[in-house]
Order: C-alpha cells, then sequence, then structure tokens
C-alpha cells in the first residue's frame, strides 16, 4: 500500500491528537482509505487517534465542525467517495463537502486534510484507494501530520 511512498523521515505525530471521518457511503473504498490514513498515523506514532463513521460525505463537514469544536483534535481526516453518476447529485454533494470541510477549518483554526475522493468511476475511486494510484487516505493522513506540525509551529 505504501510502496513507492517518500519516507518523510521529518514526522512525527505522537504530539498530536488525530480524528479521522469515514463516510459509510461506498463503504468499500472509504474502508480502504480508512486503513491507509490509519497506516500513516501508525507509521509516524500517532497514538491519539479517534475514528468516527458519518453517513456519507454530505455528513463530514458536520461531524468536523462537531469534533473541531468538542474534542479540539490537533487535525481531521475526512475521509469519502463521491462517484458520479448519471444526475448532478455528484456536484452538489462533492462541492459543498468541500466547501464545508474548507469552512471548518477556516473557522476553527484545526486544519481538515481533504482525503474525499471524487471520481468518474468505482474503477477510478479503486485507483486512489490502494490501487495503482496509492491510497489517498494513508496521503490525507501525512498532510493531516505536516499540518498539525506547521500550525503549531505558527502558533509559537
Amino acid at each position: 500500500m505504501t510502496e513507492g511512498k517518500p519516507t518523510f523521515p521529518h514526522l512525527q505525530a505522537d504530539s498530536f491528537k488525530f480524528a479521522v471521518l469515514c463516510a459509510e457511503f461506498n463503504t468499500s473504498i472509504t474502508e480502504v482509505l480508512l486503513a491507509g490514513a490509519l497506516e500513516a498515523l501508525k507509521r509516524w506514532g500517532a497514538v491519539d487517534i479517534e475514528v468516527v463513521h458519518v453517513p456519507g460525505s454530505w455528513e463530514l463537514p458536520l461531524a468536523a465542525k462537531t469534533i473541531a469544536e468538542q474534542k479540539k483534535p490537533d487535525a481531521i481526516i475526512a475521509l469519502g467517495a463521491v462517484i458520479r453518476g448519471d444526475t448532478p447529485h455528484f456536484d452538489y454533494v462533492a462541492g459543498q463537502a468541500a466547501s464545508g470541510l474548507m469552512a471548518v477549518q477556516l473557522e476553527t483554526g484545526i486544519p481538515v486534510a481533504f482525503g474525499v475522493l471524487t471520481t468518474n468511476t468505482i474503477e477510478q475511486a479503486a485507483d486512489r484507494a490502494g490501487g495503482k494510484d496509492g491510497n489517498k487516505g494513508y496521503d490525507a493522513a501525512i498532510t493531516a501530520i505536516e499540518m498539525a506540525e506547521r500550525i503549531r509551529r505558527l502558533r509559537q
């Protein structure tokens, strides 16, 4: 799953608290993203990790905001998979999930790593969830660690 990934030797996640939000819609994809995110967090020593499942990507922003306000993690990782269909539903869900998650990080000051796949096909999603394009859940967790470190340094 991590073959070919940079090693990021400077990363240390042991002093940070993480929340990982995982959409249940398209579970065959999102559970692989979750496994990748947890692998990355643990690889760099994270021990304080809370995993929260939500029905779909549409619900990620509210869950992220609630966790940010109530639990105060150092970073949040939002995982989901929105796959284009025959209706404009994709555009609404993908766009609003992205906007909502951006608003959460700007309103709370807590980084939210965007691990929501927005693909045209299930095959493209599978390629990005452990397939030939790596695991975007893993990548989102790396981003979360990096942002937690950088925000901590900026606040000092």
